[in-house]
């Protein structure tokens, strides 16, 4: 796929191409490796709208989970130092948002990027917990930066829960296994009409939502 991943990535316009070859990427990776995943969606997407899509990070698998399921080209907000990975640092880099979370100024930049993108009619991915939290913690505390960007820009968050992929490739080496990976999408979370003194509140109705479908796929 390097030939087309190349010319995909060559022009801006050209990236609901990459973001359709990268779901045929994803999903060989995930057969390839054993997995299977069924997906439960609550409430359907719409071609041609953006949202903001927020799911629980347990797993590198979580990035081919979300490409997989989703046919909404969007455009992942990442740690920058992803780009470190060969190969795929190389196509991260030029198809991302990058964040250096440790810069105040990167932060306030990843705004206008996104902005930038969801003029495309582009929708945005954020892991909210803004990092994989150490295997004990369920479902860690959210960031802000989702929800500030979903109020601004009046998009609907689609929360979406990852229950299995921490059992398939965690963090832990040596541990995992081939397996189903399940995926459920939630109701929607509206904001138009929503302002900044809403963030708080969504952003907490968006974790307990995750949070309590963990909670039930764990009984």
């Amino acid at each position: 796929m390097l030939p087309l991943l190349l010319i995909s990535i060559s022009s801006e316009k050209l990236y609901p191409f990459f973001f359709k070859l990268a779901r045929i990427w994803a999903k060989c990776i995930l057969l390839g490796m054993g997995f299977y995943y069924k997906v439960e969606r609550e409430q359907q997407t719409e071609l041609g709208k953006s949202y903001m899509f927020c799911a629980n990070h347990t797993s590198m698998t979580d990035i081919m989970l979300m490409l997989a399921i989703n046919k909404n080209p969007f455009v992942f907000v990442g740690k920058k130092e992803l780009v470190k990975i060969p190969l795929f640092g190389f196509f991260y880099k030029r198809t991302c948002i990058l964040v250096d979370r440790n810069s105040q100024k990167s932060r306030t930049e990843v705004y206008a990027r996104a902005q930038k993108r969801l003029n495309q009619g582009l929708s945005i991915c954020i892991f909210p917990e803004g990092k994989v939290p150490e295997e004990h913690i369920l479902l860690d505390e959210f960031k802000d930066g989702a929800f500030r960007l979903a109020i601004e820009h009046q998009i609907p968050i689609v929360p979406m829960t990852f229950p299995d992929n921490i059992k398939r490739l965690s963090y832990t080496f040596f541990s995992g296994s081939p397996g189903k990976m399940r995926a459920k999408v939630h109701h929607f979370i509206e904001t138009k009409g929503l302002t900044s003194a809403d963030k708080v509140k969504i952003k907490e109705q968006t974790r307990e939502v995750i949070l309590n479908q963990l909670l039930e796929y764990n009984q």
